[in-house]
């Protein structure tokens, strides 16, 4: 097994850091933060031509045909710039969930929109119980008129006010458990659907809660087998947790270059404060804990990419290390800058904010440890 990128994959990093330094410096991410939208439309224009929207899908779907390897390179250049915008509900939450559940239809309704850009979608499977297992899943849907009527209450979905697809997950049959779970495709607008703008911490990531009140859908929603959705959502999870592993290894990086960068010109006692000791242990163990998540990050992207057994196992490894580790890095990061770390005018604290976030998206490190525990089973 080779971890190395391929020089293909290396020209796409390159491609891809050169465009987002150009468009998405932090002038334009914390411009994007007081933003309601939390995106440019101008700047979702190019990424689509650049064709990041379809990387993963195969080309009859209007992708490129490529796998969750090269989309790893990409996502660890966002983490990087922290980009806000919808790509990653778009791309690993809704457009994936179609691609795994949906028929030669819907997928030709939904998904070479999103390959182009036109349709951007999301994925509506937390509630206010804030479990991410299958028995956090009490939305119901009830078959009406050869049809379905959604209710119940989603919880930080993200981008779900700029989204045309909500993807949802709601209970069709009666009980608890991976059983009876299906999913829905609800174009957006829609009667019943409320969108209520959510006070998060990472403004960067617009979250929403989202309110199904009678929501009345045609037989065509269902994506799928009835009954058959979380076995689909767990595959979409996996993926989405390793894709977001390779967002807060960019990130991660990031902190721990500005960090360096920092202690070589911050004077104190007329010494840089890189000359040290303990300022070099902070940032020794920072770049073992990116190194370590990169690793385990990578592993899990060939895992899901070559569907092989273990990929579930991998893809739970991996958000539980990544987790804790983007977390000590940000906070770390703000130690070796001091005071100045944390105030609005400096960009270390957007990295913070990130980090927390995305570490309880999809379980914090205790809740994927857990699933380690439990797929090796001890």
């Amino acid at each position: 097994m080779d971890f190395g990128f391929s020089e293909e994959q290396e020209m796409l990093r390159k491609s891809a850091r050169d465009f987002l330094a150009k468009e998405a410096p932090m002038t334009y991410v914390r411009r994007m933060m007081e933003d309601d939208l939390g995106y440019s439309k101008e700047t979702w224009r190019k990424m689509a031509e650049l064709g990041w929207m379809g990387l993963i899908f195969p080309e009859g779907e209007g992708g490129a045909g490529l796998d969750m390897v090269d989309l790893v390179v990409v996502l660890e250049e966002m983490g990087r710039v922290v980009l806000p915008g919808p790509f990653f509900s778009t791309v690993l939450l809704g457009g994936l969930t179609i691609h795994e559940a949906g028929n030669d239809e819907q997928k030709g309704k939904y998904l070479k929109g999103v390959c182009a850009g036109d349709v951007k979608a999301t994925l509506a499977v937390l509630e206010p119980s804030g479990r991410w297992d299958a028995d956090g899943v009490e939305a119901t849907a009830v078959a009406d008129s050869g049809g379905y009527l959604l209710n119940g209450t989603k919880l930080f979905v993200p981008d779900a006010q700029v989204a045309d697809l909500l993807v949802v997950a709601a209970r069709s049959e009666r009980g608890t458990g991976e059983e009876g779970i299906s999913l829905f495709a609800v174009d957006l607008p829609k009667e019943g659907v409320t969108v209520i703008p959510l006070k998060t911490m990472d403004q960067t990531r617009k979250l929403y809660e989202v309110k199904l009140e009678q929501v009345r859908l045609g037989p065509e929603a269902l994506l799928g087998t009835r009954g058959g959705g979380w076995p689909i959502l767990k595959r979409v999870h996996d993926r989405a947790k390793v894709a977001l592993c390779a967002e807060m290894c960019g990130g991660a990086e990031r902190v721990l270059e500005m960090s360096v960068e920092y202690a070589k010109v911050r004077v104190q006692f007329d010494r840089p404060i890189g000359s040290f000791q303990a300022i070099q242990h902070k940032c020794a163990n920072m770049l073992l804990l990116v190194e370590s998540a990169k690793s385990a990050t990578y592993y899990a992207a060939w895992a899901v990419a070559n569907d092989v057994p273990e990929a579930p196992l991998a893809a739970a490894m991996a958000k539980s290390y990544t987790s804790d580790a983007y977390r000590i890095v940000a906070g770390e990061g703000i130690q070796i800058h001091g005071g100045i770390g944390f105030t609005w005018e400096h960009d270390m604290h957007i990295y913070f904010k990130r980090a927390k976030g995305s570490e309880f998206t999809f379980g914090d490190a205790t809740y994927n440890r857990e699933l380690v525990a439990q797929l090796i089973d001890l």
